[in-house]
This record gives structure tokens, C-alpha cells and sequence, in this order.
């Protein structure tokens, strides 16, 4: 037998990576209609705090930081972590219960690989986070698809997901506050998902990342670390990327049960071995002191959202469906015209980075993604007037 060896098909099949698709748009533009607007990545539009960037660079001045950490995080964050949640969520959250990952890409891989394999199924609901989408399909774990749509402000009915929960399900993922769509379950409907999968036997497994830019600060996403046997059931992954505006130093981090932690530390270590070790002694002091900072972020995400839709009044043939945290869900006004060719166009062609619908999942042709967190509200200010001269 002659030939090239093949490529594992699980991932050729997969499209280019989305954000690199739509930088290289953006590079084409050459500012005709003014400054480039991007609203496609969903990193903060706003730089670390000074003590934060402090804390970094000492980090990485010190050699005991350049060696291997321990698998599931170092202790102090963990601990500091575990505190930060127990408070967040008015709960008894312990050290044992967090694993510190690089990144929540990672925690969401991790997590799945400890509760699924090659031929079982896990929920997802469309339009979904393509990562969640692609990394499940490279792992040869199934996918079924409970619809979100626009008439519900893109929140699933309890009742779809419970068709979709059959023998082969493993786990129902949520992401709330959503992306793409920005929308934030109600914790009614949570609770009933957590009933729900303790009934079936499987897994909730729930993607916070945007838990701290929720319209009010008081908020408490859900009541799920008050249930008795939550450790058998429950997952939560968070990423410190959004809310300490350190992306490029990939953290994040899991809640489980003890047993669970224990299982994906197997994971971890073949995947990384240990997380980051510079942002993990950087974020220990960040969490208990830059409360107010962080409070002040939300606030100005709030403004930036109220900017969004204000500008967007200007262009009214470009109708939003859903707006929350860091994302607006936005109709586009070119009818059965393909979003991925809109995104395109928007961006080479007129300088406005998006993410087309289309990327988070099927039937989502009619929708761009907009990440309103990235500009600040001058520079989101003037996109609605570029819009509506496209219409």
C-alpha cells in the first residue's frame, strides 16, 4: 500500500478556525468608511489593571515560577478561588472543589473528556459556542441540538432539552450569560435543568464566563451550590481571561465534586501538565483586591451595551434579537443572503469585524454576532450610522 498518510478526519472536517477567519477580513480593509469597528473577538476592550500587570511582572521575575506547579492548580488560588465562588454564590465552595486550567477552552475539554467518550452524546443548544462544538466533534462525542430561538430571546424551553436527553446523553451544556447571544437564563429554569439531569443521570455542565458583567451586581446566577448532592451532578467552568482582562495568559478554572477534580486532573496532566504559573500567582492577589475595579469594568460594559443600542436606533433595518454581557445577537438585512458573506463584506469591504451566525451553529444564517465589549461607546457610537447606509 502506497500513499500519503491520511489526517484524522475528525479534524480536517472542521472549518478554519473562526477568529483567524475574520482577522484576515479585517486586514483586507484598507479604512474607506473611516476606522475599523471590531466587535468580533470577545476579549475586553480596555487594558489590565496597573497592580495586576505589577503583580505579573514580578511573578515572572521570580525563578520558583518558571518550574512545573502542581496539576490542578497552585493551592493558594485554589483556595482563593474556592473563597471568591463561596461568596459570589452564597454557597460552602472548597479548595478541593477547584481545578485551575489554562484557560476555559481547556476546563470545557477537560471536564468533557472526565464525563464522556468516543460515541456517547452531549446537549448542546444552537446557536452554541463553536469551540464547544468543534472539541466535542474531535473527540468523537456526539451532539444533539436543542434550538434556541429568537421569539424566547434565544433561552431553550425546559421541555426540548428534555427530548433531547436520551440513554446515549451524558451531559446538557448551558452557557449563560451566552455566547453568541448574550442571554441569560433565568435561575427557574436552570434549577429545573439541574432537576432534570439528576432525574436522567447525567451531567449539567455549565460555562460562566460571563458571569461578573450581568446587568446587576447583586446577581446570583443560580442557586445550583445550595443542592445537596451538586457535587454528583453539577460542573461550572469559568475564565479569569474576561473579567482580569488576561487573555494571552490562559486561566481558568473548574467546580466540581472532589471525585470529579480528581478525574481531570488525569486529563490535565496529559494535556498541559499544570496550568500557568505567572498568572496563577498574579490572579491569587487580584481576586480579593480588585473587587472595585472589577465592579467598575461591569459598569462600563453596561454602558458600552446601552451605547450599542442606542446607535443600533439609527439603523433600524438591522434588528437586534438578544443582548446581554458581552454580546449582541443582531438580524442582518440581506434576507437568505449567507451570513458568513455578510461578515465578509461588512469587513473587508466596510470596516465592521463580526461574527456571522452561521459559525455558531444551523438555521443561523440570518444572524452576525456583535462583541460590544471590545470598542468603547464612542467608537460603537458611530457604527450604527455606517449600518444603516448598507441597508
Amino acid at each position: 500500500m502506497t500513499g500519503a498518510p491520511r489526517l484524522n478526519p475528525a479534524v480536517t472536517r472542521l472549518t478554519v478556525p473562526p477568529i483567524a477567519a475574520v482577522q484576515a477580513w479585517s486586514r483586507a480593509y484598507t479604512g474607506q468608511a473611516g476606522p475599523l469597528i471590531d466587535l468580533a473577538q470577545a476579549v475586553p476592550g480596555y487594558p489590565p489593571h496597573a497592580d495586576l500587570l505589577g503583580w505579573l511582572a514580578q511573578a515572572a521575575a521570580d525563578p520558583a515560577n518558571a518550574g512545573y506547579g502542581a496539576i490542578t492548580g497552585d493551592a493558594q488560588l485554589r483556595a482563593a478561588y474556592a473563597d471568591h465562588a463561596s461568596a459570589r454564590y452564597g454557597a460552602d465552595i472548597q479548595s478541593e472543589h477547584t481545578c485551575i486550567t489554562a484557560g476555559c477552552n481547556q476546563a470545557f475539554v477537560a471536564a468533557v473528556m472526565t464525563i464522556a467518550g468516543p460515541g456517547d452524546s452531549v446537549v448542546l443548544v444552537d446557536p452554541f459556542y463553536f469551540n464547544h462544538d468543534s472539541s466535542l466533534g474531535m473527540l468523537g462525542i456526539h451532539t444533539e441540538r436543542v434550538a434556541g430561538h429568537a421569539a424566547d430571546g434565544f433561552v431553550p424551553s425546559l421541555e426540548s432539552i428534555q427530548q433531547a436527553v436520551h440513554a446515549g446523553v451524558r451531559a446538557v451544556v448551558l452557557i449563560s450569560p451566552n455566547n453568541p447571544t448574550g442571554a441569560v437564563y433565568p435561575p427557574e429554569l436552570i434549577a429545573a435543568v439541574y432537576r432534570l439531569c439528576r432525574q436522567r443521570g447525567v451531567w449539567l455542565l455549565m460555562d460562566e464566563t460571563y458571569r461578573d458583567f450581568m446587568a446587576a451586581a447583586d446577581t446570583v446566577p443560580h442557586a445550583l451550590f445550595a443542592e445537596d448532592d451538586w457535587q454528583s451532578h453539577f460542573i461550572q467552568l469559568y475564565s479569569f481571561s474576561k473579567s482580569y482582562c488576561i487573555p494571552g495568559y490562559r486561566l481558568g478554572a473548574i467546580i466540581a465534586g472532589e471525585k470529579v477534580v480528581q478525574q481531570v486532573a488525569k486529563v490535565v496532566d496529559n494535556v498541559q501538565i499544570c496550568s500557568p504559573r505567572v498568572p496563577q500567582v498574579a490572579i491569587t492577589k487580584a481576586l480579593p483586591a480588585l473587587a472595585d475595579w472589577r465592579e467598575d469594568n461591569r459598569r462600563e460594559i453596561i454602558k458600552r451595551a446601552a451605547a450599542f443600542k442606542a446607535t443600533m436606533t439609527e439603523a433600524p433595518a438591522w434588528q437586534i434579537q438578544s443582548v446581554g454581557a458581552y454580546f449582541a445577537y443582531v438580524a442582518h438585512p440581506f434576507g437568505a443572503q449567507d451570513s458568513v458573506a455578510v461578515a465578509e463584506n461588512l469587513a473587508r469591504n466596510h470596516g465592521i469585524a463580526t461574527l456571522p451566525g452561521e459559525f455558531f451553529g444551523s438555521g443561523q444564517n440570518a444572524y452576525l454576532r456583535m462583541a460590544f465589549a471590545n470598542a468603547d461607546s464612542n467608537t460603537i457610537r458611530t457604527l450604527g450610522p455606517r449600518l444603516a447606509a448598507l441597508a
